[in-house]
């Protein structure tokens, strides 16, 4: 079959996960090769800010496999800005993310492109026997489930990094802040269709978790926005014009009503009631015209331009023809 697959790793401090996950990945790539589920692959790794020796060893990987990039970011951005990178610089026509520190098999992988060819576009791993402790088990199985509820997205593990993409689904995402827990919501709202595959977990063999406990305050702030786009990101007047047009109604109904006391000869101009229904009227009204300047907003904003995070790109085959 005539297609590039291209794997995409972030990778922060991982130095003595990073050999490791390369032999493994190389192994079932060349195996997956030969089977005729694809004709060529690419491995991309982005360092994102390592202080470690990690960008040093996938550099010596880079130099003896024409098929390895590395793409190295100025400091650490996060996981979205690393993942958001390497789908800029891809060509694949299957693209599969996953972790740097050994806990994902890559064993999985073929796994991944027949659950695509049954007409997916973005399969999502399960990790049904997670190999973490229970102070990270617990808040996931709470935020999947009101993730899955609210979104709608039968997803067990919306926040499993082991994921498969069409090449049209990754050119059309944009991953900033924390959206990479999200990337499910980001593309359902974009029409594409979502499946899912239990896959192995292990225990992480080296190093720890580079996510603290702050994760959960952004991950819940990073929920409402990514709800909040899911759902009206192309029409933002739907949001803000309903919300001001109940509180301009319920304005105008209380001042009517103080009116129609004014010409009875009742005096208005000391009650509270006044001053709210004067309120709820000019909250009314700037929330409209903000869901008119969103929609504006919209119409005309430019692609964000992941590339300013990049120091380098090294690929050894490029260096050579200079």
């Amino acid at each position: 079959m005539q297609r590039c697959l291209s794997v995409v790793i972030s990778a922060y401090n991982e130095e003595e996960a990073i050999v490791s996950l390369y032999d493994k990945l190389k192994k079932n790539l060349n195996k997956l090769q030969q089977k005729a589920l694809f004709s060529q692959y690419e491995i991309c790794f982005v360092n994102d800010g390592s202080t470690d020796t990690t960008e040093e060893k996938i550099r010596n990987i880079a130099d003896a496999d024409p098929t390895v990039t590395l793409i190295s970011l100025r400091k650490n951005f996060g996981k979205s800005a690393a993942l958001q990178t390497g789908f800029r610089h891809t060509s694949g026509d299957i693209v599969i993310t996953m972790d740097a520190d050994l806990q994902d098999d890559a064993g999985e992988i073929g796994k991944f492109i027949k659950k695509i060819d049954e007409g997916y576009d973005l399969v999502s791993g399960w990790k049904t026997n997670r190999k973490d402790p229970l102070e990270k088990r617990l808040p996931s199985k709470v935020f999947n489930f009101v993730t899955s509820k609210i979104s709608g997205i039968a997803l067990h593990d919306f926040n499993c990094g082991f994921k498969a993409y069409r090449r049209n689904v990754v050119k059309s995402l944009n991953v900033y802040g924390e959206f990479h827990r999200y990337i499910p919501l980001l593309a359902r709202r974009n029409g594409f269709k979502i499946g899912e595959i239990p896959v192995k977990h292990h225990k992480r063999r080296y190093g720890y978790s580079k996510f603290g406990a702050e994760r959960y305050l952004r991950g819940m702030f990073d929920a409402i926005s990514a709800l909040f786009l899911m759902k009206f990101y192309d029409k933002p007047m739907y949001f803000f014009g309903k919300f001001g047009l109940f509180l301009f109604g319920i304005g105008f109904l209380i001042c009517s009503y103080l009116t129609l006391l004014w010409f009875s000869g009742q005096a208005i101009g000391h009650r509270p009631l006044l001053l709210l229904g004067v309120l709820f009227i000019l909250v009314g009204f700037q929330s409209f015209s903000l869901g008119l300047i969103a929609n504006l907003i919209v119409d005309n904003a430019p692609k964000t331009n992941k590339d300013i995070f990049i120091q380098e790109i090294y690929r050894k085959d490029a260096k050579d023809e200079k």
